[in-house]
Parts: structure tokens; C-alpha cells; sequence
């Protein structure tokens, strides 16, 4: 096995802590947690509460085992681009800590249980959604879209908006209007999130012949772009309270949340700079988090 350095390397042993570290990282973790918050939100909005701890846990692990799946394909199937970008070039498959039938295999098994737990200990609804969401990340977004058109972080936002409506089919066994509002936040939420991060990494998508919008439309086109997304995102936000979806404790936090998001764009928008990038980038983590919290909140009170 040789990794992207040309270093040979030995076989891994299954013995080796190291290789369940590579097996882990390859799941995208970080990912995984994010959209576990989203799912756990929308389980909690739809029961008003807690819902029965078993449920909760088994739809927990489904929806954990189905994105790790998605994020080992992901890595499998870019393992000839990972190596050429600074933040994708420690993952298992370039270093050579894993071969790629491995991240397959993984990738598949993850999969076959994910389908499994939901199918028997959720319902059918929540798997079929989490069935959909794999499919629309690993084949419309990794094989289609990620390499053929800079709108691909705009069209495959929608795969990371599908555990929130898996999360409240688990508990209703139907799609609800507060799952879809909080799957239109995530939709409009990526784009700004993923091109604030874009911008400070723009040679490296260049140099993997990956079109991102900042090194296809440059870089002020690319400002007002997150500045019009992100504008879109606080009004959809907003707009839950008059539609009755939510109510007046979401409407004041997401009006406060949403406020700061807004600086960040105006900031960004009128002085680029890599910190400015990099703070939009990291607030976007923190908003996501807090809206899921307030939705939550308001939803039970």
C-alpha cells in the first residue's frame, strides 16, 4: 500500500489502535454530530418533549451508521482529489492508512445497518428518507455535481437537510411543517457556511479542478452570493412565527441569531479578508447549533 507521499507503508494489523482511529476518522465524525443535533431537534419538536428513549436511540444510530456510510464513500470515491487539498490530504485513504476497498467496504456494511436499525426499530418512513439523503449526498452531489458546476454546495445542500425529516417521520410516521422549515434553514444555511470556507481555501479547490464558486465567479461575486443567501436565511427564518409554524421564543432568538449572521455578511461583503472568512465560517457552526436549540425550545414551552 503506498500513500499519496510515494512512502511505502506496512500492511495495517487489526490489532493496531490506529487502524479503528483511520476507520472513525474516514466516517467524517464532525458531520456526523451536526446532523445528529438536527435530527435530535426535530424528534423532540415532533413529541414535545422527550420522545421514548428507545426510539431515540435507535434513530440515533441509524441516522449516525447512514452518514458515516455516506462520508466513507465520499472519501473513496474523491481518493484521487483528497490528496491534492491541504484539509483533505491527512485523510486515511492518501496517507495509506487505509486501501480503498476498505473505505468501500465500510462504506457499504455502515449502509446495510443503518437500513436495517431504521427499518426495524424506527419505521419505514425514516428509512426511506435516510435512504434518499445517502443516494442525493453520495450519487447527485459526490459523483455529479461536486465536479461538474460551481451551484454544487447550492443543489447538494439538500442532502444535509434530510435528517430533521428523518428525525420527525421516526416519531410522527409522516413529514411535518416545522421538519420542513428546519430542512429550508439547513438548505439556505450551506451555501454561506461552505463558501465562507471556500474563500480561504480558494487555490486549493483550483488545484483539485473542483468548481467552487469562488475560483469559477472570483471572489466578490462569491460575497454577495453568501450576503444573499445569508439574507434569505434570516427572513425564511423569521417568517415561521407569522406562518405559525413557530412561535415568539424562536421568532426573538432567531432574530437575534440571525442579526449577527447578517454583520458577518455585511463584513465580508464590503471587507474581504481571510479572519472575516474564517469567523463567518465558524459562526455558522454555532448558529446552526442555536436555532436547532431554539426551535426545540419553543416547540416544548
Amino acid at each position: 500500500m503506498i500513500p499519496a507521499s510515494g512512502t511505502a507503508v506496512s500492511r495495517p494489523s487489526w490489532l493496531d489502535p490506529a487502524v479503528y482511529a483511520a476507520y472513525f476518522e474516514l466516517a467524517k465524525p464532525r458531520i456526523i454530530v451536526l446532523l445528529l443535533i438536527t435530527t435530535l431537534a426535530a424528534m423532540i419538536m415532533a413529541a414535545r418533549g422527550l420522545p421514548p428513549l428507545d426510539l431515540l436511540f435507535w434513530t440515533l444510530v441509524g441516522g449516525a451508521l447512514s452518514s458515516a456510510s455516506s462520508g466513507a464513500f465520499n472519501c473513496w470515491y474523491d481518493r484521487d482529489i483528497d490528496p491534492l487539498m491541504r484539509r483533505t490530504a491527512s485523510r486515511p485513504l492518501p496517507t495509506g492508512r487505509l486501501q480503498p476497498w476498505h473505505a468501500l467496504a465500510y462504506a457499504t456494511v455502515t449502509a446495510m445497518l443503518a437500513y436495517a436499525v431504521l427499518g426495524l426499530f424506527v419505521n419505514p418512513l425514516a428509512m426511506g428518507l435516510a435512504m434518499f439523503g445517502q443516494f442525493y449526498y453520495c450519487v447527485i452531489y459526490t459523483i455529479w455535481l461536486k465536479r461538474s458546476t460551481p451551484m454544487n454546495i447550492v443543489i447538494g445542500g439538500g442532502a444535509g437537510a434530510v435528517p430533521p425529516l428523518v428525525g420527525w417521520a421516526a416519531v410522527t410516521h409522516q413529514i411535518g411543517a416545522p421538519a420542513l422549515g428546519l430542512f429550508a434553514v439547513i438548505f439556505l444555511w450551506t451555501p454561506p457556511h461552505f463558501w465562507a470556507l471556500a474563500l480561504n481555501i480558494e487555490t486549493e479547490f483550483e488545484k483539485a479542478g473542483i468548481p467552487m464558486l469562488p475560483n469559477v465567479a472570483g471572489e466578490r461575486y462569491t460575497r454577495i452570493q453568501i450576503f444573499g443567501y445569508t439574507v434569505a436565511l434570516v427572513a425564511a427564518t423569521l417568517l415561521f412565527y407569522p406562518m405559525h409554524i413557530l412561535g415568539a421564543v424562536f421568532f426573538g432568538a432567531a432574530a437575534l441569531l440571525g442579526a449577527y449572521f447578517l454583520l458577518l455578511a455585511i463584513r465580508i461583503l464590503r471587507r474581504p479578508m481571510r479572519a472575516s472568512y474564517q469567523r463567518m465560517f465558524r459562526y455558522s457552526l454555532i448558529y446552526l447549533a442555536l436555532i436547532c436549540v431554539a426551535m426545540v425550545v419553543d416547540r416544548v414551552v
